[in-house]
């Protein structure tokens, strides 16, 4: 019986090793390759069949609807499964994309079972999911952060946060950074009932923030000070809610950009959460946002918000 096979197309590597994690662990007979951008994947297609791409939207030298419109007009790949992995979620976008011929739509940030259902939709449509399916699937790990974990230590967790899973966490000391073990396993006391607040009170925005945008996490979405700001990184303040972020979550930053208002996406993960006040009870939490992203427009973005003093000025990348 011949393996399925799957292009994964993203110009962010932490992006497509977590969605080939994803995918082997569940699918254990599944043949993978990937690209780090249209072109590439375009040059791959064009030697190679494969029974369906997962693709970026966003991406240097040829992005995602462009390699999806010159898939639709080769005989062989007119009929071939093309699921969309973007944080293009706004509606003209999704309709520009069906206009084009995609075949699934998974916004960023997704977990795992989002995703998998996509490719299960995607692949039973051209009947190759029961090829899939007859290969008995290992135990999957639900948690998305701890597929990142492995996709970016190779399974050395001891490489980030420290890894001591034995050793007691504080996840409210600074500026200790809480594992994902730690965080899920935090005491649910003091934890705020209330939905995120529509953006920090002026005494928190004060103490560091100029700006403002909105962070898309895979438990929800909640708005936030930037509080600094590298071409690498971003340290935000959230609002405490019922649902503590995870280390290493896959995550959006939407940030306005220009005078028309347009969004900037800018794709990365966290990378640390501690309390931003130095209390048990603290309303507020640090997060350490590392970008994705190797897109040279938003990568120029994020130059000219440093330049413009967005956030803080003396960050200390890593910090």
């Amino acid at each position: 019986m011949s393996k399925v096979s799957v292009l994964v197309v993203d110009d962010a590597s932490f992006i497509r090793d977590l969605v080939k994690k994803c995918l082997r662990n569940y699918f254990p007979g599944i043949k993978i390759e990937d690209a780090v951008n249209g072109k590439k994947a375009q040059a791959i297609l064009a030697r190679e069949a494969f029974d369906l791409v997962l693709c970026d939207w966003e991406m240097p030298e040829m992005s995602g609807l462009e390699l999806l419109t010159w898939c639709r007009g080769q005989e062989a790949l007119k009929s071939m499964p093309f699921v969309m992995v973007t944080s293009r979620g706004d509606k003209e976008n999704v309709v520009q994309a069906i206009q084009a011929g995609v075949s699934g739509y998974v916004s960023k940030p997704f977990t795992n079972e989002q995703l998998l259902t996509k490719v299960k939709q995607a692949l039973n449509k051209v009947g190759k999911l029961d090829t899939l399916m007859n290969s008995a699937p290992t135990k999957m790990n639900s948690a998305f952060g701890n597929d990142s974990l492995s996709a970016l230590t190779g399974g050395k967790a001891e490489v980030l946060g420290g890894g001591a899973a034995s050793a007691p966490v504080n996840p409210f000391a600074k500026p200790a950074v809480v594992a994902p073990a730690a965080a899920a396993a935090a005491p649910s006391r003091g934890l705020l009932n209330s939905p995120p607040v529509k953006a920090p009170t002026p005494a928190a925005a004060a103490s560091g923030g100029r700006g403002q945008g909105q962070l898309r996490l895979p438990s929800g979405t909640q708005q936030c000070v930037i509080k600094a700001l590298s071409i690498k990184e971003a340290l935000l303040v959230v609002k405490r809610t019922e649902t503590l972020p995870q280390v290493l979550d896959s995550a959006v930053l939407d940030l306005e950009q220009g005078d028309n208002a347009e969004v900037a996406r800018l794709n990365g993960y966290l990378h640390a959460v501690v309390a931003y006040e130095p209390k048990p009870d603290s309303e507020w939490l640090q997060l350490t946002f590392r970008f994705v992203d190797q897109d040279a427009q938003k990568l120029d973005y994020i130059s000219r918000l440093i330049a413009r003093g967005t956030a803080q000025k003396h960050f200390v990348p890593g910090a």
